[in-house]
C-alpha cells in the first residue's frame, strides 16, 4: 500500500455534480410556474473572510437557479435591531431559508440570534431544535460542513460499517456532528466513533487503530504520518494559509500533512478542493428542502 497513490477524494467535482442535480431539479420548478427556492443571508460588519463567504454563497444560489438576497448591516447595529430583522425573515413566506454569518460583533449574543430562527428556516443547522433533531435520528438540516464530510464519504463508495472512525476536534459546528453522523444507523454510516480532542493523551495510538480520520482540530498538519495506518481514509477539514517565500508569499495547508501522510491512505482530501467546496454546495441543499417542506410538514 505505501507504494500506491491514494485516491484524492475531488470534493470539487461531486460538488459540482451535485449543483447540477440542484440545478435541474429547480428548473423543473420553474417550468411548473413555481417561484424558484429563495435563500438569505445576514452580514453584520466586513469581515474579509465572511465577505468571501457569502459572495461565494450568493454567486452559486444563482447559479442554481436560486433567489438570492443578502443583508448586510453595519457592525454597530444593536442586538434588538438583528432580532427585528430575523422576525422579519420568520415571517415572511417568500424566504425558505436564511443563514446569519459568524462571526457577529462582541456586543451582540451570537446565542440568542440563532435561538430566534425559525427551525423551519434554520439551513445552517445551528438552531437547538434542530441539533435536537440530529441527535434523535429524525430528519433535520445538518450543519453543512459535517453535512459535507458525510456526502464526501457517501459519493465516494468508502466503505464505513464496522469500521473505527477517529474524529479529531469537538466543535459544535463540525467535530461533534461528524461523530454522531458517522455513528448513526444507515448506509456509508455504522462507524465505531471515537472523539478526540485538545486534552485527550493518546491520540496517536488511537489514530493508529483508526480506519477513517476526521482532522477538524484548526492546527497546520497537526496529522503526520506516524500516526495513520497503512490504507486508512482521511478527511482534512482544515485550512490554513502559512507564509513562506514564495512569489505569493504564503502557501495553504490543512490539518493534515498531507504530502508524507498521503503516502499511507487509500483514500484522502486534498486543500484546498476536498471538504471546502462541498460546505456551500451542502447549504444549497437544505435551501432546496426547506423549500419543498421536506423536514416540517407546514
Amino acid at each position: 500500500m505505501a507504494d500506491k497513490k491514494p485516491i484524492l477524494i475531488d470534493g470539487k467535482q461531486i460538488a459540482k455534480d451535485i449543483k447540477e442535480e440542484i440545478k435541474k431539479e429547480v428548473a423543473e420548478i420553474l417550468d411548473h410556474g413555481q417561484r424558484p427556492p429563495h435563500l438569505v443571508a445576514i452580514l453584520v460588519g466586513d469581515d474579509g473572510a465572511s465577505l468571501s463567504y457569502v459572495s461565494s454563497k450568493e454567486k452559486q444560489s444563482q447559479e442554481v437557479g436560486f433567489t438570492s438576497s443578502v443583508y448586510r448591516f453595519p457592525e454597530s447595529i444593536s442586538e434588538q435591531e438583528l432580532l427585528e430583522t430575523i422576525d422579519f425573515l420568520n415571517r415572511d413566506n417568500e424566504v425558505d431559508g436564511y443563514i446569519v454569518q459568524m462571526p457577529l460583533p462582541q456586543h451582540i449574543d451570537a446565542r440568542k440570534i440563532v435561538d430566534k430562527i425559525d427551525p423551519k428556516k434554520d439551513v445552517d443547522g445551528f438552531h437547538p431544535v434542530n441539533v435536537g433533531r440530529m441527535v434523535l435520528s429524525l430528519p433535520s438540516y445538518i450543519p453543512a460542513t459535517p453535512y459535507g464530510i458525510v456526502t464526501l464519504i457517501e459519493r465516494s463508495g468508502i466503505e464505513t460499517e464496522g469500521k473505527n472512525c477517529v474524529v479529531i476536534g469537538r466543535s459544535d459546528i463540525v467535530g461533534t456532528p461528524v461523530a454522531l453522523l458517522m455513528s448513526r444507523k444507515g448506509e456509508h454510516r455504522n462507524c465505531t466513533v471515537t472523539l478526540c480532542h485538545s486534552k485527550t493523551q493518546n491520540i496517536k495510538e488511537l489514530c493508529l487503530q483508526a480506519d477513517i480520520i476526521v482532522v477538524a482540530i484548526g492546527k497546520p498538519e497537526f496529522l503526520k504520518a506516524d500516526m495513520v495506518k497503512e490504507g486508512a481514509v482521511v478527511i482534512d477539514v482544515g485550512i490554513h494559509r502559512i507564509k513562506d517565500n514564495s512569489e505569493k508569499g504564503y502557501h495553504i495547508t490543512g490539518d493534515v500533512d498531507f504530502e508524507n501522510v498521503s503516502k499511507k491512505c487509500s483514500y484522502i482530501t486534498p486543500v484546498p478542493g476536498g471538504v471546502g467546496p462541498m460546505t456551500i454546495v451542502s447549504l444549497l441543499t437544505n435551501t432546496l428542502s426547506a423549500y419543498k417542506h421536506e423536514f416540517y410538514q407546514e
